[in-house]
């Protein structure tokens, strides 16, 4: 994050810092858009068109070029603080890991022991000197998304009268993911007692797990899966009643926007990854021994800490936030 002071920054002040900017990566930018208090994104890929020496110089000169007062650098990377040095940014704040102390002005400690990522992040700008008044990820629906997404909805049968609720059956690596079985189990249930309209969420690679679990439940699911992109998959958090998905992107996507959450856990910990929005979340986890800290075997052939948690443990988290 870096700092000059034009225009007005609404969630830190120090002094006469005022406009806000990200330097980041393509996933950073994707997402940073929908956060309030960002003012410009300048994208940095440094795995494709950022790779080589003259596009790092180019980006190196265009950073000169704002004059920024302040940045930030919550990410690790040894060669961004190595270009935010070159960039002559005045001061330099950062965690002083792998070897990269003599580019910051401002070496901030590590946390102690295991914290939640965002607290991780925060720290650095707690080691400046601001104080942090609201530790929450709040996220924005663009009003052309939310235009895009009723638009999605009405081709799909979807009403502005019907209710929503979202099942995110998706994850990152296979690990995290809630049983298929669970989950067609789970949407017949919930589709016998509750007058909701369930939605399946997911991405391009969810959509034949996705329509699988619609077709074998039977009782006609909305499948979104690969239907909407990240800001239209947004609005379509804000305008749900209930979302339910495991440790995931979607998940902090609708916390994020203030609707309730049922988080479902097994390898990782809620104490470090769990959603941190202004939404109600009901956090599902049990303790199988080999969670107690977070978990990366990505081998596991068994998956014991996700078939832990029960249809029936769902369920009754649902009955508890809409009923």
């Amino acid at each position: 994050m870096l700092y000059s002071p034009r225009r007005f920054l609404r969630p830190l002040s120090k002094g006469s810092l005022s406009q806000g900017f990200l330097f980041g990566g393509a996933e950073g930018k994707r997402h940073s858009r929908n956060c309030p208090g960002v003012d410009e994104i300048i994208p940095y890929d440094e795995k494709g068109k950022d790779r080589g020496f003259f596009a790092k110089l180019r980006l190196v000169l265009r950073l000169r070029r704002e004059r920024f007062d302040v940045v930030f650098i919550l990410h690790r990377s040894w060669t961004r603080a190595l270009l935010v040095f070159l960039a002559g940014i005045p001061q330099r704040v950062g965690h002083d890991t792998k070897r990269r102390g003599v580019f910051l002005t401002h070496r901030i400690p590590l946390p102690e022991g295991a914290v939640h990522r965002s607290d991780f992040y925060l720290s650095v700008i707690e080691g400046y000197g601001i104080t942090v008044q609201d530790r929450s990820c709040r996220l924005l629906v663009a009003q052309k998304a939310a235009h895009e997404l009723d638009q999605i909805l009405t081709r799909e049968g979807i009403s502005s009268r019907d209710s929503l609720m979202v099942v995110n059956a998706g994850g990152n690596w296979d690990l995290k993911r809630w049983p298929k079985e669970n989950f067609i189990e789970l949407i017949k249930t919930l589709a016998q007692n509750l007058k909701y309209r369930i939605v399946l969420s997911g991405a391009q690679k969810d959509v034949t797990l996705t329509q699988e679990i619609a077709q074998t439940s039977g009782v006609n699911p909305v499948v979104l899966a690969g239907k909407t992109d990240l800001k239209q998959l947004l609005a379509l958090m804000a305008r749900s009643k209930l979302v339910i998905s495991a440790d995931s992107g979607p998940l902090h996507m609708a916390s994020g926007v203030g609707t309730p959450v049922i988080a479902l856990f097994g390898p990782t910990r809620p104490e470090i990854t769990g959603p941190r929005g202004p939404g109600q979340a009901v956090i599902l986890q049990k303790d199988v021994g080999c969670n107690k800290t977070s978990c990366y075997n990505l081998t596991c052939s068994d998956n014991v800490c996700m078939k832990a948690v029960t249809v029936e443990d769902v369920v009754a988290a649902v009955k508890q936030i809409l009923i």
